[in-house]
């Protein structure tokens, strides 16, 4: 395993820094450090840094980087054809869907690029359920303060997180969004109107919020009761994150729908909806489209995920680890009272709840080397790959525990 960097090149961070002299819009606070290659849950900088990534791109490299059975199936697709259209029929998008009805719930899917874009087409799905069953009416989604399902006018809208809104015109109709949690709320709020629940089983930008099992089944039966479709948006919590194929599963149910996106590609772009064969029987020829959604070359880098998550006894190491990593992270909060107040979370999808600033927190591992993402709530997100070592798990609770430290002496 590579050895902790010199305490000498850890005396600083990577500041921010949208690159004024760049022409990328600067829609990001970005960190002034450019990555040129990867090494498993290792990234090295263009300076020769070598920075272990429990950010993982936010949670897209499920298999960390250079994993050499995705170079392989990419690198033979390449050779062989890109792009056609989705006006033919595409042998691997056929067989990835497929496999994925074998494995879940789901009767039929439909590929896209990401999870704003899976998330948008289970929106309209289940409003064109309701349109071709003769209740057009039924147009409204119940959704959760604290979600985050993408950035479409649509996805920001059914959030609705004013940092997310604020300056894009009037927000798009068609969502009540109530507080996590509150079942009277919940029942109260389905009306006539109403066409589905939309939750992501753990919130991921939202803080690291796992839903209670009890809340899904709930949510399960309710829509069972009123005719609703049940949509879960597993983007950041499926494809093994949680020790599961989808985090639903630990609550022994099944959604009418699921967005899903992040790791099923390991770094490609790959999104999908999948859905029963009742609730997809509007998606007839032109109701939806996707210029590049399930081209030969993610169809071949989705197989190769696939080909490794399902192994015999990979989802069963992905649970070990994360009882390691609950481990390593409980003794932190307990060696850093006075910045840990929690530690969350399902598998390997983590929150460390703290009392500083998550950037302070965030810009203390950076100097460690050690990559993390915030997300809501003041939390800080580790999002190793899924098959990271049990020594790199150790490695980056001791990068961490050290950031911590700086945290704080900054505060002293």
């Amino acid at each position: 395993m590579p050895q902790p960097a010199p305490a000498a090149n850890r005396t600083a961070a990577p500041t921010p820094n949208p690159g004024p002299s760049s022409a990328v819009m600067g829609t990001y606070a970005r960190q002034d450090v450019v990555f040129e290659r990867g090494e498993g849950s290792w990234l090295i900088s263009t300076t020769g840094e070598r920075y272990l990534d429990f950010a993982s791109g936010v949670a897209v490299n499920a298999l960390g980087h250079a994993h050499p059975r995705l170079i392989a199936a990419l690198t033979e697709q390449a050779q062989k054809l890109w792009h056609t259209s989705n006006l033919y029929r595409i042998a691997g998008q056929e067989r990835l869907a497929e496999r994925l009805c074998a494995a879940t719930f789901a009767d039929r899917v439909f590929f896209c690029n990401s999870g704003a874009e899976a998330c948008e087409g289970a929106i309209k799905l289940a409003r064109r359920y309701h349109h071709v069953s003769g209740r057009p009416e039924r147009n409204r989604i119940i959704t959760f303060k604290g979600a985050f399902h993408g950035r479409t006018l649509a996805t920001i809208a059914a959030a609705g997180n004013e940092k997310y809104l604020d300056g894009f015109g009037p927000q798009m109709p068609g969502f009540d969004v109530l507080e996590l949690g509150d079942a009277a709320a919940l029942e109260a709020t389905i009306g006539p109107e109403t066409a589905a629940i939309m939750i992501e089983p753990v919130q991921g930008e939202g803080g690291i919020r796992v839903v209670p099992p009890d809340d899904l089944r709930r949510m399960r039966e309710l829509c069972d009761a009123h005719g609703l479709l049940l949509i879960l948006d597993e983007v950041q919590c499926g494809m093994g994150r949680t020790g599961r194929l989808f985090a639903h599963e630990w609550a022994d149910i099944t959604p009418d729908v699921m967005a899903i996106a992040k790791g099923i590609g390991g770094g490609f772009p790959v999104g999908a909806f999948l859905a029963t064969e009742e609730a997809a029987k509007g998606m007839a020829p032109g109701t939806h489209g996707s210029t590049f959604g399930g081209n030969p070359l993610a169809m071949a880098v989705g197989n190769a995920v696939m080909d490794v998550v399902l192994e015999p006894g990979f989802l069963e190491a992905v649970q070990q680890k994360a009882l390691r990593l609950k481990q390593e992270l409980a003794r932190v909060k307990d060696e850093h009272p006075d910045v840990v107040t929690e530690i969350r979370g399902l598998g390997l999808l983590t929150g460390i709840r703290v009392k500083q600033p998550a950037a302070d927190v965030l810009k203390a591992c950076t100097a460690e080397r050690l990559l993390t993402v915030s997300a809501g709530d003041n939390v800080v997100r580790l999002l190793p790959p899924l098959n990271a070592t049990e020594a790199e798990l150790s490695e980056a609770a001791a990068r961490l525990s050290r950031a911590l430290e700086r945290v704080s002496a900054s505060r002293s």
